[in-house]
């Protein structure tokens, strides 16, 4: 469960509460009624009017619980993650195996890129893929078009992969020293920044169709990726986004960022992104 969504928790009730101190009417099977304060530090008001939750200690806005309360349960659940997540880094390691998380909204054309890179740097080294959506095997089929191995991981309502996951899928791909194994995160910009795979690095796709402000907008996973693929490159001519202002964002969030431009639809940009692939498995090789 994430205490932001509650996904992954089926016994989940959003809405429980408001969470701005009115408190709470309800029954309790023991016959009578009463009220539960909410928490009324959960978010701010500005002059404008604007109203901006998630101010207080948990960085988050639940409904009917306590700021306090969110980040318990978060610390629970990621450090169950982060433990798990260091035994698939452990794996990764015997394996020699670099692993990339590929994080990214929904049409970004993550999908495009992987297919394409899979196909191309299957020639010169192992790959392989583990793909993340709620539903459906299409991803996955498509990257099997290519000739190489990838794993279908449905996550149902879930918004996320986690360290549990990627740990199923690696028991059923047969990894090979020396490879790179892909995974396609489910397209979300919130959830995925938080939960570490395994991985040696996030890299966040942004397509330029998106618009230009998404890192500032979603600085928790901007902030989380060593890379910034800055996706559809050749669509900057039709579109208003300035990808210098993007960069400048990406980098108030982040100062140490890395960025590239590419088109995965016309090849554009391409060789430098597979050279930033390369750097990174021949690190991992000089680790092991």
């Amino acid at each position: 469960m994430c205490t932001i969504c509650g996904c992954g928790d089926p016994n989940a009730k959003p809405g429980a509460g408001h969470g701005h101190g009115h408190g709470q009417d309800h029954s309790h099977d023991h016959g009578h009624h009463h009220r539960h304060a909410l928490d009324h530090h959960t978010h701010r008001t500005d002059a404008k009017g604007d109203l901006h939750f998630g101010q207080g200690i948990g960085g988050a806005h639940v409904p009917g619980m306590s700021q306090a309360r969110i980040v318990q349960i978060e610390t629970d659940i990621l450090a169950k993650n982060d433990h798990l997540a260091l035994h698939n880094r452990e794996r990764l390691d015997e394996a020699a195996t670099l692993a990339l998380n590929l994080v990214s909204s929904p049409g970004s054309g993550k999908t495009t890129l992987l297919a394409r890179t899979a196909a191309d740097l299957a020639r010169e080294m192992p790959i392989a893929v583990i793909e993340g959506d709620q539903q459906t095997a299409l991803d996955a089929e498509r990257i099997r078009e290519t000739g190489v191995p990838a794993i279908q991981v449905n996550t149902g309502k879930g918004c996320h992969l986690d360290a549990d996951m990627v740990g199923r899928a690696l028991d059923t791909l047969a990894l090979q020293p020396g490879g790179v194994l892909f995974i396609e995160n489910v397209g979300n910009l919130v959830c995925p920044a938080a939960f570490d795979l395994g991985e040696a690095a996030k890299v966040a796709i942004l397509s330029v169709t998106e618009g230009d402000d998404k890192p500032l907008k979603y600085p928790d996973m901007f902030r989380a990726a060593r890379l910034m693929v800055l996706n559809k490159s050749d669509l900057l001519p039709y579109v208003p986004f300035d990808a210098d202002t993007c960069i400048e964002y990406a980098r108030r969030v982040n100062p140490a960022i890395e960025v590239l431009s590419l088109s995965a639809l016309n090849g554009e940009g391409l060789e430098e992104w597979y050279g930033w692939v390369r750097a990174r498995a021949a690190e991992r090789r000089n680790v092991a």
